[in-house]
């Protein structure tokens, strides 16, 4: 597509936008893709959350142009920039979008679909994650209205199911840490009167995962009537009171064991993320959130797990890299091998030291 691009335009942007975990293989594909096409005309331009936090670095791996922070205002200066002819800069752009209805959130001229964006922002600011530090620590909401209209956008097109991106599903229409039931049940009934009794709507599981101490019997209780879903991804990362008060999650070991029982008296699967490794975890932490998983696998939870990784643009982007022990490593593989646990945390371990070998060089996420 790029080469037929490239033979019919004088210009032509390409636009690249990931995490920091997968700027090694984004800097790989680049590299190849200008071995194979390699025209004046081509300009690769990086954004995201990668590219907002490590600008030079990003340069550094190969990119024409880096565009930091949000990205709608920046698409449309680069879009006139190159219909008008004139040079390609990004100064003055990236600014916040103040209302997500000013933007579609998926391309449908072409059949472009993705998890639909219904908030952006996170009050939570946990140390570990890139979404408030990116994106501001308040919340923004897609509004009812628009939501409805793009998912029948998408149901007018085929879709069958739709799912939805938020850093916390059950914070919808909220301005602070109460949960807003008003605001889901219109959401929800708005998104399924759009699409229809037939479609499959996902909501409170990847990439719209909750917070335990959200998780009611009410909130519930509109996720059975309208979503489709069985299952619930919610945030419990430490069984160690004191780790998840240093990581600022803003909930105790408590609320997720509630959260656990809530959801399975509703009749959903409830998987508990966990982060293993975080900064600060001593032996004892490492070993109480092994008890807190078993505990909670007994309870008819499963475990997703995780290796803490130090992102760029977040308060640990400097911290060492997620280790896990030998006999942790052992007790996770346990866990996995009865159905317990899943999840990517051996990968992560290396993409963690890649990071934070990266940031020591000034690269980016170097090659592990």
């Amino acid at each position: 597509m790029l080469a037929e691009e490239a033979q019919r335009a004088e210009r032509v942007l390409v636009l690249w936008s990931f995490y920091s975990p997968e700027a090694q293989k984004c800097a790989r594909d680049l590299a190849w893709l200008r071995r194979r096409i390699d025209r004046p005309g081509i300009v690769h331009v990086a954004g995201g959350p990668h590219a907002s936090a490590e600008p030079a670095a990003t340069r550094a791996l190969g990119f024409d142009l880096v565009a930091r922070g949000e990205g709608e205002h920046t698409i449309r200066a680069l879009a006139a920039a190159l219909a008008g002819g004139v040079e390609l800069a990004l100064e003055g752009h990236g600014a916040r979008v103040e209302s997500l209805d000013q933007f579609p959130p998926f391309a449908p001229v072409a059949r472009r679909f993705n998890a639909l964006e219904i908030t952006r922002g996170c009050i939570y600011a946990c140390s570990f994650c890139q979404t408030p530090f990116l994106a501001k620590a308040r919340f923004r909401h897609r509004s009812v209205g628009e939501i409805a209209r793009w998912t029948g956008v998408m149901r007018a097109a085929g879709c069958g199911y739709v799912r939805f991106l938020s850093p916390t599903a059950f914070s919808y229409g909220a301005t602070g840490r109460e949960v807003d039931l008003g605001a889901l049940e219109a959401l929800l009934a708005g998104v399924r009167a759009s699409m229809g009794r037939s479609a499959k709507v996902y909501f409170g599981t990847f990439p719209s995962e909750v917070r335990p101490e959200h998780v009611t019997h009410d909130a519930l209780a509109l996720v059975r009537r309208y979503a489709s879903n069985t299952q619930l991804v919610i945030g419990g990362q430490s069984g160690s009171d004191r780790v998840l008060e240093e990581a600022h999650r803003g909930h105790t070991r408590e609320d997720v064991v509630r959260a656990v029982r809530v959801a399975r008296e509703a009749g959903f699967l409830p998987n508990v993320d966990f982060l293993f490794g975080l900064p600060g975890e001593r032996a004892a932490d490492a070993r109480a959130s092994l008890a807190f998983a078993r505990e909670l696998s007994e309870l008819g939870a499963r475990i997703h797990a995780h290796t803490f990784m130090p992102l760029p643009g977040t308060p640990l982007s400097r911290a060492r890299p997620g280790r896990l022990s030998a006999s942790t490593a052992l007790e996770l593989e346990h866990l996995a091998n009865r159905g317990a646990l899943y999840g990517q945390w051996r990968a992560q371990q290396a993409i963690a030291r890649a990071l934070a070998r990266g940031r020591a060089a000034g690269v980016g996420c170097a090659p592990a």
